[in-house]
């Protein structure tokens, strides 16, 4: 462990790891843990209920494992664990779960970057990106290798899918499906997530293939209940079927709106096919 050069105040119980950099005014409480290869900035608070993995950057300003701001919460123990290679950028406000789950959790190799604050008993998966400003209230889950674009605001208990891509200044009040592209308020369907599936090695006919079920569910104007229907039907049984019709399903916050546009009248229409 090294430290620069500059006050700082590690609580002798603290667990901290091989090779890791402290900066200067820093401040570890007694129940944290920190893993292996770290390096930790100036004037960064971790507090009780943190525990680090290997290899995480975290920059100056950033306040990990405070309390949650949630009245519910009356001091008992809970944690906020991130996962290896977790980068947390300046002035991140990472809160630790209450005893509705006990724990917030951010995944191996995610990015914060600066400004992002995650609330308390969120789960954020592998690989996920929270660009500047994102804000996550309580309770939601972020699914693998998800991108969410600067200044998103995302309501509490929402679910967002896996391989999704959610454009800056959003307002997420609703679930998000996996695969896809959103954006516009009221927050909508723009199409499936063609970059990131196609660099994260998806074919053409896998990307047909779910290009197909969206188009069911979100541009013709059908309810919910009826499009999974149609899926069910008429859409081969694939893995990708199945898990969007899963996530659908189980969307208890409902789901975002499908693909909208403006007529000549002003008036905003549902696309059809």
């Amino acid at each position: 462990m090294s430290f620069s050069n500059g006050l700082r105040d590690i609580h002798p119980n603290a667990k901290i790891g091989k090779n890791v950099t402290i900066g200067a005014f820093t401040v570890i409480e007694e129940d944290v843990e920190i893993g292996d290869d770290c390096w930790i900035g100036n004037n960064v608070t971790i507090m009780n209920g943190a525990r680090i993995g290997n290899n995480c950057r975290i920059f100056p300003g950033a306040v990990v494992s405070a309390v949650p701001q949630d009245l519910k919460f009356h001091g008992e123990k809970t944690t906020l664990i991130l996962g290896d290679n977790v980068t947390v950028r300046e002035c991140c406000t990472l809160n630790r779960g209450t005893s509705a789950a006990n724990t917030t959790y951010i995944g191996n190799n995610c990015l914060l970057m600066a400004y992002v604050h995650v609330a308390h008993d969120c789960i954020i998966a592998d690989n996920c990106i929270l660009a500047n400003n994102v804000t996550l209230a309580g309770h939601i889950e972020v699914g693998k290798q998800a991108t969410l674009g600067g200044m998103v605001a995302v309501h509490q208990f929402v679910r967002i899918g896996e391989q999704s891509m959610i454009g800056g200044g959003s307002l997420v009040r609703k679930d998000v499906p996996p695969f896809v592209t959103a954006a516009r308020e009221p927050l909508s369907y723009v199409g499936i997530n063609t970059t990131g599936l196609r660099r994260r090695g998806f074919s053409r006919e896998d990307m047909h293939h779910i290009e197909d079920i969206y188009r069911i569910l979100f541009v013709r104007g059908l309810s919910v209940r009826r499009a999974l229907q149609i899926i069910e039907e008429e859409i081969p049984h694939t893995p990708y079927r199945d898990q969007i019709v899963g996530f659908a399903r189980g969307a208890k916050r409902g789901l975002m709106k499908g693909f909208r546009t403006m007529g000549a009248s002003g008036k905003i229409l549902e696309h059809a096919l």
